[in-house]
Formats: C-alpha cells, sequence, structure tokens
C-alpha cells in the first residue's frame, strides 16, 4: 500500500466530463479510502436537459437536498482515520444555480442554501480539474451517459467558465488546479502517479499543476 496522503478528507471539482469520478475512484483504489460519490439519479433532470418549464428549479433543490444529506454523513465519520474522497464540494451546487436560476428562484434558493452550509464539513483539500471545450466533449462522448447527449457546447462552456470565475477567488481550503487537456490519468498509470505526488506535496493556498502530454 501507497505511504498515505496527508489529507483526510479531499474533494474533487470540475465540469462535467473532466473526470472527476474517476481521479477519485483511482486515489480511493491506491490508499483504501471512502468514495462519496455525487447522487445523479436526479428524477428532474432529464426534464431540465430537454429545457422543460420549472424543471430547472426543481432539479436544483434535489441535488441541493441531495448533497447536503451526503455531506452530513461526511461529518458524522472519522477522518482521524478514515480518508474521505468526494467528486464534488457543496459549494459545486451554487455554481450551477447560478447558471440555471431565474432571480426569483434565486432568492429562495440562496436562503435555503445558507441555512444548509453553515453544517456542512469542509475538504482539508480541493483538487479542481480543468478542461478546454475539445476535451470535455470528448470524455463525455466516450462515457455516453444518455442524459448527456443532449448537453450543448454552449452550456458546457458556460459551466467552465463559471467554474474558472469561482476558483479564481476561492481560499476556504487548499487549492491544486490540475489541467488535464495533455494527460490521462486513467489510462496512463505514469500520469496518474505523478499526479499523487502533486496531491501528496499540496500545501496552504493555490498551487498550479499544468503537465505536459507524453
Amino acid at each position: 500500500m501507497s505511504k498515505p496522503l496527508p489529507f483526510r478528507h479531499i474533494a474533487v471539482e470540475g465540469p462535467i466530463g473532466v473526470g472527476k469520478t474517476s481521479l477519485v475512484t483511482l486515489l480511493a483504489k491506491r490508499f483504501r479510502g471512502t468514495k462519496i460519490l455525487e447522487d445523479a439519479d436526479n428524477p428532474f433532470l432529464d426534464d431540465f436537459y430537454k429545457d422543460k418549464r420549472g424543471a430547472a428549479f426543481r432539479t436544483q433543490l434535489f441535488f441541493l437536498l441531495s448533497r447536503f444529506d451526503q455531506q452530513r454523513k461526511i461529518a458524522q465519520r472519522d477522518l482521524f482515520t478514515e480518508l474521505i474522497l468526494a467528486d464534488y464540494s457543496f459549494p459545486k451546487d451554487k455554481i450551477f444555480a447560478y447558471l440555471t436560476l431565474e432571480d426569483s428562484e434565486l432568492m429562495i434558493y440562496n436562503r435555503l442554501y445558507d441555512l444548509l452550509y453553515e453544517s456542512v464539513p469542509k475538504p482539508d483539500l480541493v483538487i479542481y480539474l480543468q478542461g478546454n471545450l475539445d476535451t470535455l466533449l470528448k470524455r463525455i462522448k466516450k462515457r455516453g451517459r444518455n442524459y448527456e447527449k443532449s448537453i450543448s457546447p454552449q452550456y458546457l462552456q458556460e459551466i467552465s467558465e463559471a467554474y474558472s470565475h469561482y476558483f479564481y477567488r476561492y481560499d476556504e481550503t487548499p487549492l491544486l488546479v490540475v489541467n488535464t487537456n495533455e494527460i490521462d490519468f486513467v489510462a496512463r498509470p505514469e500520469h496518474f502517479d505523478q499526479l499523487v505526488e502533486q496531491i501528496r506535496n499540496a500545501q496552504k493556498g493555490t498551487q498550479y499543476y499544468v503537465p505536459l502530454g507524453s
């Protein structure tokens, strides 16, 4: 087994298709961590991607409550002995809400979000995976999820830009920003090993990892 990571709670973030769940799965396997995977089984998601009236608000509230329930369970775990690896962080919900909700809906959403956020545990490290639009589209196509087939490149670009904007100002936890355009940590073990070393050496503040593809 590999030498333990110096963190007990890591959240992996980034836009749709960038590889969050894949990285969490690989890290959990190597370091015997517990995976906390976002529940993508949202009954309103299909209507949302079909742009049905009111679907965005229902979709967002369902995700918010589902994510809060998972985060509460993280808070109840023994983070002294257990490595927790999540494929999202709680503020992700707000990033998407600001993209999809109308002002009147946001007013209600923000009141609920603020109430819930107070009791959500903060990760020891957030890993923000970046990818350009071509990279994201290729990865989404490769994994072939039915409900993602109707995601427009424009919406994907908006999500990507919203993440960049959010993390540009981020200072709540140590942050490792990883450009994934030129690496494939799933298919190339050496790429994963190099990324693990970057994670192991992450410290306070924000650090950037821009690997050159081989």
